[in-house]
């Protein structure tokens, strides 16, 4: 977008193999926004709300042009680079050596709060890393989040769960796959380790049928990614369900 001599970008991030919008016609309906732009944010929004990325796209171009300074979103402390914000440092799954490495890198990084991802590996070789982890570094001193990215299968996953929780860890990510409500829920209810939906949350647009996702499952957390969940529109109307039932959330890059 141009005006005035200022410029709106906005990129639609689509992932391949997870995206609900990752279809056919994606790159028709991208062609369609570029010659309807004109009709506006609200507008293009309301014809493209099963295209996520899209719509954090539109977004982004329309909340760029309306700041001085190009891409800025939202000003803020942080922008000006005056604050920062806490992230976790990612460990990549690979062999014991690889992550024990990432591990230390992060650490003399600076970071308090390691996430794993977990369940490529066999699952005693997982545990091992995490405790050496534990053995130098207290609950106090670091924490430790894992995602499973829905590898483990519901009938081993409580008891994995349970193994999981002699390390003091903050919570696990999807740790079965995506729609299986009732199983998901199951665990909630008597994990020892809280979990956060991730990819549950994936093609699932509704107002009403995130109230009920959320409703039957009673997550401890959600993770909210702006690319796959409608953007900003998408991830404020989870966060306004959520805080109903005081479930806690976080947003990542994607």
């Amino acid at each position: 977008l141009e005006h005035d001599g200022y410029r709106g970008i906005g990129e639609c991030a689509v992932f391949r193999g997870l995206s609900a919008d990752d279809v056919p016609e994606y790159e028709a309906q991208l062609q369609w926004v570029c010659r309807n732009i004109q009709l506006g944010k609200a507008v293009l929004i309301e014809q493209l709300g099963h295209f996520p990325s899209l719509v954090f796209g539109i977004e982004q171009a329309f909340l760029t042009l309306e700041h001085p300074s190009e891409f800025l979103h939202f000003p803020s402390e942080f922008t000006a680079g005056k604050d920062g914000i806490p992230i976790n440092g990612l460990i990549w799954m690979g062999k014991p050596e690889f992550m024990k490495e990432q591990i230390r890198q992060k650490i003399d990084s600076g970071f308090t709060t390691l996430k794993l991802k977990i369940g490529a590996l066999d699952f005693q070789t997982e545990l091992d890393i995490i405790q050496f982890i534990r053995k130098e570094f207290k609950e106090n001193d670091l924490t430790i989040r894992v995602d499973a990215n829905g590898a483990f299968h519901p009938d081993e996953a409580l008891e994995k769960l349970k193994r999981l929780s002699e390390f003091q860890l903050h919570s696990i990510e999807q740790p079965i796959k995506a729609g299986q409500w009732e199983s998901m829920a199951s665990l909630c209810a008597s994990s020892p380790i809280p979990i956060a939906l991730d990819e549950e949350l994936i093609g699932i647009f509704e107002t009403n049928e995130k109230k009920k996702l959320l409703n039957s499952i009673r997550p401890p957390f959600i993770i909210l990614k702006p690319s796959l969940h409608g953007g900003i529109l998408g991830c404020n109307d989870w966060i306004n369900l959520a805080e109903t039932q005081k479930t806690g959330w976080w947003i990542t890059s994607a």
